[in-house]
Parts: C-alpha cells; structure tokens; sequence
C-alpha cells in the first residue's frame, strides 16, 4: 500500500497548508524506470544492418526509415498522452497498458512478416512507447513541484539517458548471435515494467482543477515561451537521429567495424550523459539554467560539426566529450519546460517536449540519410556521413543563435533561471 508523508505543497497548489500526498513515487524510482522504458529504444541500433537491411533486403534509406517511422508514430501520440494526463490525472494503469501493448509489438517485429507490416508495427510501437514516456515525465513533472525540479529532473535525466547508453552496447553483444535477440530482450523488459508499474508505482493526487482539453488547448497556445524548450528538443533528438543511423553506418560500411565495437562507441557518447545528467540538473537547480543550455548546446555543435575530421583511434574521447556537451544542455532544457509550463497544463508541455523530440528524431535520420547519400554519389562514402554530421553540428548551433535573446528575456522576467 502507498505509504503517505506531510509535505509541503507550493503555496499555489495548496494554498499555504500543508497538504498529505504519498511519499511514491520516489525521484530514484521513477529514474529507474525511465532507465527501463529506454533500454529497448537503443537495443536494435547496433544490429540495424542485420535486423532491417540484410534481412529485407533494403536500402540504407529504408533503414533510416525504419528509425523514423516509430517516431511519426511518437509525434501524433505524446501531445494527446500529455494532454489526457492534465484532463483525468491518471497516469498509473495508462503506463502500465502502453508498455504491456509495447512489448506485445516488439515481439510481433520479430516474426517472419513482409516489410510493410513490418514497418507498420513499428509506427504503431513508437506511439505506445511515447505514451508510456509522455506519462512518466507528467507524473515526475509532478513530482517536481515537491521534492525540487533539478532532483527529480536529474533523477529521470539520468535514467532516460543511462537507458539509451545500456541499449546500444548490449544490443551489440546479442546482435553479434542473432540481430533479432534485442527485440525479444526489449519485449522481456517492457514486459516486466508494466506488470511492476501496475503494481508498485505510486500516484499523486492532483493539486489543481481538472482543465476542459479546450482549456488545454487554449493554455498552450497562449505562452509561446513554451517554443523554447520545445526547440532544443527537437533539434537534440535531430542530431540523435544522425548518430541512430548515419554514425552506424559510417562506422560499419567505412570503417568496417562490428557491432560490439559500433556499440561501445555509442556508449561511451551515451555514458558520461547519463552519469552526469543528474549532477547537471542539481547545479541548474541552483544556477543559471539558461547558461547551462546554451553553452552546452555550442560545444555540443562544435563537436557535431568537427566529427568527420578526427581519426578513427580518436573517436573514443571524442565521444566521451560529445557525452559530456550533452549532459550540461539535457536535464536543464527539461526544467525549462516545468519552469514555463502552467501547472494546469504541465503534462501537455512536457507531452509536447517528447513530441517536439520526436520529430527531430523523425527527421534527423531522413535528413542524415539523405545528405549522405548525396554528396557519397559525387564525392564517395568517406565524405558523404562526415558532411551528414556537419549538417547536425550547424543545426544545433543554429537553434541557440535563434533562442539566446528569448532564454535571456524568459530569466529577466523571473520565469526561469
């Protein structure tokens, strides 16, 4: 049963008493299943030669397509999964369905199926994975207003991106057998957090009305501040969607390496993020968040940018460094969207981050795909994923020229930091 605990509640959300709310769920338990939620997101990366091309018989682009399609998928459901958080509150039982629907699919990707259900599946297990996110970063948006925005923030950060880093490596190791064994790890573990989300996680009582969708609606519309945050999502997940596709193939079809090798790479970008997103969010809890987001962000897009310059024996810090840029910008862009958002409509905003986010990965690897694959017809494979890269890094850096001055009037005016 749900232990419960006197705490404070902002004096906006209880009107100065002291309301009881339960003591679940903890910051480290919802980081511990954002953990779970993304390991199967990254798990197939390594082996998407084997999994999608080798074993259709496809191009490339349709393997970047394979990594996009879940994400239109994820863009039409993470508003709606926010938006029905703000109407009913509900968050427990929706979690626990749309991860048992998840693993549910990633099984049925690993029967024998032609290519268009097999891609019709996977939009359809991007739209249940966002829902159970969308919710999760609505019940720790929640959480937020309690036990302090950067300690939780920092708490899912890190779970969401230590997953991301655990996936990729793994999915290597099992794609070394058999590249169809990380869909049947991903179904496993999608499969055992539903049945301890629907028994073990814990809700919070709302501490604001119920608003009408119209209401909603009305609320988001209303504060374009909300456009910010909402940027950086999408352009970070755009680049991540270069490095899904384009850095495995670049590194497999240039570079020759094997998927165990391609993995360990991707985990020592994915690592030093999901180690130091936690440490990064307490220091934007107590410092300049807006500093913090944009300064990652530029040595972030540096690093992007210079990518294909370095040698192959110099990618390994060069990656830990990208990992590093990463984590100053990630868990501070989150607080930025609990910061502007109303608490009426929080689910909604942080909905919209995840969609926002998903779009960029919808997008990153068709545009990745796309200009690597044209300047490798003029000018050969070697220069087509380096120029792919430089296009992310000039992303990147685009989107804080273009929100500096906005980040800026958002801390003057006291609505963040």
């Amino acid at each position: 049963m749900t232990q419960t605990a006197r705490i404070p509640l902002p004096a906006a959300a209880s009107g100065g008493d002291v309301a009881t709310v339960p003591d679940r769920p903890t910051p480290l338990a919802l980081g511990l299943l954002a953990v779970g939620m993304l390991i199967p997101v990254t798990l197939p990366v390594p082996v998407l030669r084997g999994l999608v091309h080798e074993r259709f018989g496809v191009s490339e682009l349709w393997v970047a397509a394979f990594m996009s399609v879940n994400m239109v998928g994820a863009l039409l459901a993470a508003p709606l999964a926010g938006a029905w958080a703000d109407r009913t509150g509900r968050r427990r039982g929706p979690i626990a369905a749309a991860l048992a629907v998840d693993a549910a699919l990633f099984v049925a990707l690993a029967q024998p199926l032609p290519f268009w259900l097999f891609m019709l599946l996977r939009f359809v297990e991007g739209a249940a994975h966002i829902t159970a996110l969308s919710l999760l970063l609505s019940l720790a948006g929640d959480r937020a207003r309690l036990c302090g925005s950067g300690r939780v923030m920092g708490f899912v950060g890190a779970g969401l991106t230590l997953g991301v880093a655990m996936g990729a490596p793994i999915g290597g190791v099992l794609g070394n057998v058999d590249p169809l064994r990380p869909l049947w790890l991903g179904a496993g573990i999608s499969a055992a957090l539903a049945i301890a989300c629907r028994f073990a996680l814990g809700e919070l009582p709302r501490t604001t009305g119920r608003p009408t969708l119209r209401e909603i609606v009305a609320a988001v519309r209303r504060d374009r501040a909300l456009l910010v945050p909402l940027a950086y999502a999408f352009v970070d997940r755009f680049t991540v969607g270069f490095f899904t596709t384009q850095f495995t193939l670049w590194m497999k079809g240039v570079h020759g390496l094997e998927p165990a090798r391609v993995g360990m790479l991707l985990g020592l970008f994915l690592g030093p993020l999901s180690l130091l997103s936690y440490p990064f969010g307490r220091l934007a809890e107590r410092g300049s968040r807006v500093a913090l987001v944009a300064g990652g962000s530029v040595v972030y897009g540096v690093g992007l940018l210079t990518l294909g310059a370095w040698p192959l024996d110099a990618l390994p810090i060069v990656m830990v460094g990208l990992g590093v840029a990463s984590a100053v910008m990630f868990v501070p862009s989150l607080m930025l969207t609990t910061d502007l958002a109303a608490p009426a409509v929080r689910g909604t905003a942080l909905g919209g981050f995840n969609g926002a986010g998903s779009l960029g990965f919808l997008l990153g690897p068709l545009v990745g795909g796309a200009v690597s694959h044209l300047v490798a017809h003029r000018h050969g494979a070697a220069l087509g994923y380096p120029a792919a890269f430089a296009v992310a890094g000039l992303a990147e850096l685009a989107c804080v020229a273009l929100t500096l001055r906005a980040l800026r009037r958002l801390a003057c005016a006291g609505r963040t930091a």
